[in-house]
């Protein structure tokens, strides 16, 4: 019989055991790379609590909790587990001849071993095992989807296999996932484009896959929750590259970013401050009635870096039409903006000051 897990030395976001807890300031503990990329995507909440946090929230090492986790897992470690050694397992999952439930088992715990050891991580690469794995991303069950999506995101984790994942045809099952998969295996699906995306040379392959961009921006206007922050946060990454932020505009993205920044998801200012840095972005920003306004509150309301996105998508779009620069000074930009040139943030000050003399 498997040993159950203690809920307590499970993350509370990826429900997985936690590697490395961290307390939040709020007072929850959370695997640390579960919490950085929470607030990596732009929050300022606790995922618990919803109260609050810092600017730049600290994670205190939980070093009693870890070591209840790792003493537990050696005692677990102790008993007989010859069916789930590395290599018995990448066998079973790529053996024709293992049945269907063999398979299922096997996938379950190369996710889970995947997740920590860059080794074992290596292996999987050079067992062929890849093949294998796409072919239950395109699984119509659930679990098992959802299992196959995280063991490529486990994999995407380290640089050299982020390329070898794309050119064994990754793309195409992961954004079929995006489009028709259930809502945690559509977050996933766009978590691990983002993470692909982290190559520069990914972005133009993801870029160019019919579906992909526009299977991102049906995320960010159908999902919930994480399932929006994560397909702002894949279009973000991959907007770095020229001809992907004219895809992202359109495929529609702009009127679904712009609601959502007034609305207060950061990431989407991030975007929009992108965005704006096409004529086809500012064309249509300058369409969307209250854009400005919307980057106003932001201004006001937002965080430092929300603040830093929002000055360069009004800088965009002040400088492309007449009308919004009207509404900026009605909006009383400039007022503002003369408190932000003595910002600590350089971006901020640079920003600030060429909106001042943009509508000056």
């Amino acid at each position: 019989m498997a040993t159950l897990l203690p809920d307590d030395f499970k993350c509370p976001i990826s429900l997985e055991i936690m590697s490395d807890p961290v307390i939040l300031s709020s007072g929850h503990t959370f695997d640390r790379v579960s919490i950085q990329r929470w607030l990596d995507s732009g929050n300022r909440t606790c995922p618990i609590t919803k109260l609050p946090l810092p600017p730049h929230p600290s994670l205190i090492p939980n070093h009693a909790l870890r070591s209840l986790i790792s003493n537990f897992t050696l005692s677990s470690s102790s008993k007989p587990q010859s069916n789930h050694s590395p290599q018995t397992l990448l066998s079973t999952l790529t053996s024709p001849s293992s049945p269907f439930l063999s398979k299922r088992e096997s996938l379950h715990h190369i996710r889970r071993i995947s997740k920590h050891d860059p080794v074992f991580r290596q292996q999987i690469t050079e067992s062929g095992a890849v093949s294998v794995i796409l072919r239950f991303v395109a699984s119509t069950d659930q679990e098992l989807q959802e299992s196959a999506l995280s063991v490529l995101f486990n994999l995407s984790l380290d640089d050299d296999n982020k390329v070898g994942l794309v050119a064994e045809g990754a793309i195409s099952g992961i954004v079929a996932a995006l489009r028709i998969g259930a809502p945690t295996c559509r977050a996933l699906a766009a978590t691990t484009l983002t993470s692909l995306a982290m190559v520069e040379v990914n972005k133009g392959t993801i870029g160019d896959d019919p579906f992909a961009i526009k299977a991102l921006v049906s995320l960010l206007r159908e999902g919930k929750g994480r399932g929006k922050r994560e397909a702002a946060t894949a279009l973000y990454t991959l907007c770095s590259f020229p001809d992907n932020k004219i895809r992202v505009v359109n495929c529609g993205a702009v009127p679904v970013l712009i609601e959502l920044a007034d609305s207060g998801v950061e990431r989407a200012v991030e975007v929009l401050g992108l965005l704006g840095k096409c004529r086809e972005g500012r064309e249509e920003m300058r369409r969307f009635d209250g854009c400005v306004r919307i980057l106003v509150r932001v201004l006001k309301e937002g965080s430092l870096r929300s603040v830093e996105h929002a000055l360069s998508a009004l800088n965009s779009v002040c400088g492309y039409s007449e009308k919004m620069s009207l509404e900026a000074r009605t909006e009383g930009v400039v007022e503002i903006c003369f408190g932000l040139v003595g910002d600590e943030n350089e971006k901020i000050r640079r920003n600030a000051s060429s909106l001042i003399q943009a509508l000056q």
